[in-house]
């Protein structure tokens, strides 16, 4: 697996559920900006419309040795998903009011590009500071544990 780009900013809004794999359609210039690592994946998700998932907020930069530049980077992507994983992704969208936020992008063994989605709760900015207050202390742990030896 080589990873492209990484939404860090996700960990810390969002409370993760389970994880899902899908691929995605892209067109040749796209794949080869990607590959030169021209992508930007913060506050990209996912939305559900017509039995589709489309990833919304991906941007890829257009590729640098193209005379195609009429491409929209920040556009619409369709997720390649089985429909029965759309189907049980609806339910719990619907359902319990969970957000499909786009993690990770990376190329897999096959060199086929695959995005990591997240079926996320979003967090109260409370749950945050108290996120922030438990690394903080951790964090002094260790560092205390390290002088001790």
């Amino acid at each position: 697996m080589k990873l492209i780009v990484q939404n860090r900013k996700a960990r810390y809004d969002y409370q993760v559920v389970e994880y899902i794999e899908a691929g995605i359609a892209l067109l040749g210039t796209e794949v080869k900006s990607l590959r030169e690592g021209r992508a930007n994946l913060r506050d990209s998700y996912a939305l559900i419309r017509d039995g589709q998932v489309l990833l919304k907020g991906l941007h890829i930069s257009p590729y640098s040795h193209t005379s195609d530049r009429d491409l929209d980077p920040a556009r619409e992507r369709k997720l390649l998903l089985h429909k029965r994983e759309i189907r049980r992704l609806i339910g719990k969208v619907q359902e319990k009011g969970l957000t499909l936020v786009a993690m990770k992008l990376y190329f897999n063994k096959r060199g086929v590009v695959k995005v990591d989605l997240a079926l996320a709760k979003g967090k109260r900015s409370v749950d945050k500071r108290h996120d922030i207050a438990d690394r903080e202390s951790k964090r002094d742990m260790e560092r205390a544990m390290k002088y001790r030896r």
